[in-house]
């Protein structure tokens, strides 16, 4: 999916009006880049290839939602690191050496580029490639390319190794308030992986698109992808995922933050997905084995 968006209020402007008296990162001659020392992701996306790549002590802040293990499949590694606020001054004060962002940083990004801080802007994750190519940008930024290059080997190792139990079943990523997931987006790269047919797309779907139970039911998909934050009724965006009319559509559920950013974890979600595939084929046929989580 892309990079998600993560402002600080009234940071693009403070840093605007800092004038001369910001600090700025000095070039390093080609070739000879040192290791940033104090290195700040102003992503949620970000975040988490700064945690799976630099050494802590490296990192010198992370956005609000990086120690959230329902948006960030990092987030135990990010306990005990600084966690930024809205208030730019902290940026300022922490004088970072490099800052890690996404291609919609907007003007914050902007701003900072005018006052010559080394920034990183890392490729948008809509494909395993892309992900692959964010973590050789990243880890040759912050010093590790060798660390990015054995991360990448060990995730294509892993991929290797599940097998592709969609069988060209068509399957439906639904989320919060009927929302479907559509073509070119990180899932829909998963769900092409593993040998299944995005719903959205036979559907001639956009990218993310409302789908009501009616059409949903009509359309009869295979199988209904879910977050798993929703496996209970919290409010009426989930409540309607649960209604009674998509009781026969077999359900897989799986964690949001393993797909709302693209990282490691895209490992994780094709593993798990492939094997509630294959329970659920395997049930099809000895109809007395449960159904575990």
């Amino acid at each position: 999916m892309p990079f998600l968006r993560t402002p600080l209020a009234g940071l693009a402007a403070a840093l605007a009006l800092a004038g001369a008296g910001a600090p700025a990162a000095i070039a390093a001659p080609p070739g000879k880049v040192e290791p940033p020392r104090r290195i700040v992701s102003l992503n949620l996306c970000t975040d988490q290839l700064v945690l799976a790549l630099a050494d802590r002590s490296q990192i010198a802040g992370l956005t609000r939602n990086a120690t959230n293990a329902e948006m960030s499949a990092e987030a135990a590694r990010a306990r005990g690191l600084r966690i930024l606020g809205s208030s730019a001054e902290e940026i300022l004060a922490i004088a970072p050496d490099l800052v890690v962002g996404a291609p919609t940083g907007g003007d914050l990004m902007h701003i900072l580029a005018r006052r010559h801080y080394r920034l990183l802007h890392v490729t948008a994750t809509e494909r395993l490639e892309d992900i692959f190519a964010a973590i050789r940008q990243t880890a040759a930024a912050i010093g590790h390319p060798a660390r990015g290059e054995a991360l990448i080997a060990r995730m294509r190792r892993n991929l290797a190794r599940i097998p592709r139990t969609g069988g060209g079943k068509v399957a439906a990523y639904y989320q919060r308030r009927g929302y479907l997931t559509g073509n070119g987006t990180l899932v829909d790269d998963l769900m092409r992986r593993l040998g299944l047919v995005n719903l959205a797309g036979r559907l001639g779907k956009p990218v993310l698109s409302q789908v009501g139970l009616e059409e949903m039911v009509a359309a009869r998909p295979d199988y209904i992808i879910v977050e798993s934050a929703t496996d209970r009724i919290t409010d009426q965006g989930t409540e309607m995922l649960h209604h009674p009319a998509l009781g026969n559509i077999p359900r897989i559920s799986i964690p949001q933050a393993w797909t709302v950013c693209g990282g490691p974890a895209y490992v994780d979600a094709a593993r798990s997905i492939a094997a509630r595939i294959a329970r659920h084929e395997r049930r099809k046929a000895i109809p007395s084995e449960p159904d575990r989580p």
